[in-house]
């Protein structure tokens, strides 16, 4: 009877401990992020540099003739406080340059962030949505469009040196399938597809250390002109928390 009663004790407490656990688990998976810089921590790969091949859609010979490439450079900016990502276009139809920022909604246990675009028509166009980190997709919807008809832009992270973004539209209030009007297909500039980005820690934003910056005889690495920036104007304050990061460690 006591061997019995002694099971039964063990096996509600692994079940209790287990429940607390996935409650925690749960909990923390849809915690939102607390800082901006925190919150694009799953787009640092994007900073840098890609080659883009954009086509329409239609048919064969369609998709052809309306075939371009273009040129796409991400950046980090910092500002009074705030981190958002800079992004650039060079020979796109359809954009010029924009940001993308981390925007909060209230409790909300998503990211929630908004990318206005400068659009090569000199027009500006505003999409709001948020990152579905299983699947590493970003969708934004255009908050600004027409209004019949629902636009957004999806961004697909496939692989460290690889990702896909494409404008989809659908006639607004209904809920039909999206048509995707076209697709742009990028690929890192200067690296081999199948190898995975590995070097030293940026100093500010924790991604790929590709720039070097020198300050008091020592060296240390950024991943783009934004944060090279950033740490000229505050070097203490992220020496400071490199060296409490790596204490941490």
């Amino acid at each position: 009877m006591r061997g019995l009663l002694l099971v039964m004790v063990c096996a509600i407490i692994e079940q209790a401990l287990f429940d607390f656990g996935t409650i925690s688990e749960c909990h923390s998976a849809s915690a939102p992020p607390t800082t901006a810089k925190e919150a694009f921590q799953p787009f640092q790969g994007l900073i840098g540099s890609w080659k883009g091949r954009g086509t329409p859609e239609g048919n064969k010979d369609e998709r052809a003739a309306g075939a371009w490439e273009e040129k796409i450079t991400w950046e980090w900016k910092f500002q009074d406080g705030d981190a958002w990502l800079h992004i650039r276009f060079t020979g796109s139809k359809h954009f010029m340059h924009g940001d993308l920022r981390y925007t909060p909604a209230g409790d909300a246990s998503e990211a929630r962030f908004t990318l206005t675009l400068s659009c090569s028509d000199r027009s500006t166009a505003t999409f709001a949505g948020t990152y579905d980190a299983q699947l590493r997709v970003l969708t934004l919807t255009r908050t600004d469009g027409p209004a019949t008809e629902e636009q957004r832009l999806v961004f697909s992270l496939l692989h460290p040196n690889r990702y896909l973004y494409r404008f989809d539209v659908r006639p607004a209030h209904t809920k039909v399938a999206f048509t995707k009007k076209y697709q742009v297909g990028a690929t890192k500039e200067g690296e081999a597809f199948a190898q995975v980005p590995k070097g030293p820690e940026c100093i500010v934003s924790g991604g790929l250390g590709t720039i070097t910056v020198v300050y008091k005889g020592q060296t240390y690495y950024v991943c783009c002109s934004g944060c090279r920036d950033e740490f000229r104007a505050h070097p203490e304050k992220y020496i400071r928390e490199a060296e409490a990061k790596a204490q941490g460690k």
